[in-house]
């Protein structure tokens, strides 16, 4: 079922979802589907269908790379000067912030996301251009290497085309955080949206040939993981490649990549620990834990979705963090007061709801009962936050739910703390919170994760690494000088003086 809303949508919105059906866009154009099958995207708020989309087949997909392939070798792109790349990408950056409220609308729309907090993406899709735009023109193509006896040094190149596919929780923002140090470096790029959320992707590939990008630079295609992104992954001609999602595709992308000795970039789930000791100001941690856990609705891979806490606090903590998640107010993403949206799709809500039932047949105490949420005109994938505690060796403590739910245990000590956190097969990102600053580098340090932070959590700042380990990824993270080092290749030139 689905429902019909009076939606207050921007003029250019209304005319970009009022197209029918939306194409891929490869070489400056929208592509063509010989199958003519199309996939239907819909608001995850009402059920409404916002657009159909192009559902390529893999020949297709080999034919976008084969159009960014020759993009690279023939088109100027690779081969300007990186002040001449970085104006470009200053100026698609410009053309971002100019449509930023209508970027924000379709992606709200698209993914579920409160307006304001797409809004923020966007802007952080512009910021993350120009932090790479700039960056780029500070590295040397070459490097001299004082080497006795020889003259001798490394030559840095683009290394081609690179693919990347993103999932739907941050369809906009990883899209620049994807592309950004690739293009800063002079490759070309293929996009895979995934199938829920390819609107923004469709958009912003648009406005760069508005914005001056040559053609063949940034493509996009669509369609299904099984087929386009299976395609992509295998695809020879592919320099590197970047995959953000589940370990279970994960898995399936690196040795699809691994079969053409294709570098790959893995950037994928995780169950974040929150350690919470006695001398925090527990209204104020508890204020922020509950933001972080309803922040689009906790799909957020990196989040702290396991709460430990000091036993001399737990109790506060918990009744803290009650009062403020049973007043969170859920509703339609566009809604003004709205503070946290629906799910991505109806997968994804059965998918919350069925760990509840996990945990609860596993031992788990319901703090927080959670489960379906209702908003009155809606028909969406609405949800409750929830709160659960017993042993970490639960279904609901070990595994990603990707909801706004949190499972909490209590501590003795600091050891203890350490030990707990790290009970996990994942490694993405953990936080500490204390008040005693010492304690919290020691412990922010001791926690096996790509990411600690202190007193704060979801922390991402331009030019410090971000990414995981274990079973949260390989390859290297996103947003500093080491992700753009990754986009070009390096040459060793060697003469013997004598």
């Amino acid at each position: 079922m689905t429902t019909t809303v009076a939606r207050t949508l921007l003029p250019e919105v209304e005319s970009f979802l009022g197209r029918g059906s939306h194409g891929s866009f490869v070489g400056g154009k929208p592509a063509t589907c010989k199958s003519g099958a199309t996939i239907a995207t819909t608001d995850p708020g009402c059920g409404e269908v916002l657009a159909e989309v192009l559902e390529l087949d893999s020949d297709e997909v080999h034919a976008a790379v084969d159009v960014a392939d020759e993009a690279f070798r023939k088109a100027p792109w690779a081969n300007l000067p990186a002040n001449e790349r970085s104006a470009m990408m200053h100026r698609l950056a410009d053309a971002v912030e100019k449509h930023k409220f209508i970027i924000a609308q379709i992606e709200s729309l698209d993914a579920g996301k409160v307006e304001a907090q797409a809004q923020g993406d966007v802007q952080n899709f512009a910021d993350t251009l120009r932090y790479f735009a700039d960056m780029a023109q500070h590295m040397s193509p070459r490097t001299t290497l004082a080497v006795k006896g020889h003259e001798a040094w490394t030559s840095r190149k683009p290394w081609g085309t690179c693919a990347f596919i993103f999932p739907w929780n941050f369809p906009f923002l990883l899209i620049g955080w994807g592309i950004a140090p690739a293009l800063a470096a002079g490759n070309t790029v293929v996009i895979k949206p995934a199938e829920d959320t390819p609107l923004s992707a469709i958009y912003v590939a648009e406005l760069a040939k508005e914005a001056g990008i040559p053609d063949g630079v940034i493509n996009v295609v669509t369609g299904r993981g099984a087929t386009v992104g299976a395609a992509l992954s295998s695809n020879p001609k592919i320099k590197r490649m970047s995959f953000t999602g589940s370990p279970e595709v994960g898995r399936l992308v690196g040795e699809s990549c691994g079969k053409n000795l294709v570098p790959v970039k893995l950037e994928l789930g995780g169950k974040g620990a929150a350690v919470i000791f006695d001398d925090v100001d527990v209204a104020e941690t508890a204020t922020k834990l509950s933001a972080a856990i309803t922040f689009h609705a906790g799909q957020v891979c990196c989040d702290a979705t396991r709460w430990l806490v000091h036993k001399d606090i737990y109790d506060e903590f918990v009744n803290q963090c009650i009062d403020r998640l049973t007043k969170v107010k859920i509703g339609y993403q566009l809604d003004a007061d709205t503070q946290m949206g629906p799910v991505c799709n109806a997968k994804q809500r059965q998918r919350v709801l069925s760990y509840l039932e996990k945990g609860k047949a596993q031992g788990a105490e319901f703090l927080l009962e959670g489960g379906p949420a209702t908003v009155d005109g809606y028909d969406g994938h609405f949800v409750k936050p929830a709160l659960l505690a017993g042993s970490l060796d639960n279904v609901a403590a070990q595994e990603e739910i990707f909801g706004p739910v949190a499972y909490l245990a209590p501590f003795d000590n600091e050891a203890q703390a350490i030990e707990m956190a790290n009970h996990t097969v994942y490694g993405l990102a953990n936080s500490v919170w204390t008040a005693d600053l010492g304690r919290a580098a020691r412990v922010a340090e001791s926690m096996i994760a790509g990411n600690s932070w202190i007193n704060a959590h979801n922390v991402f700042a331009h030019g410090v690494p971000y990414g995981g380990v274990n079973q949260s990824g390989v390859g290297g993270g996103v947003l500093s000088v080491e992700t753009l080092m990754d986009y070009y290749r390096s040459t060793s030139v060697v003469r013997p003086l004598s």
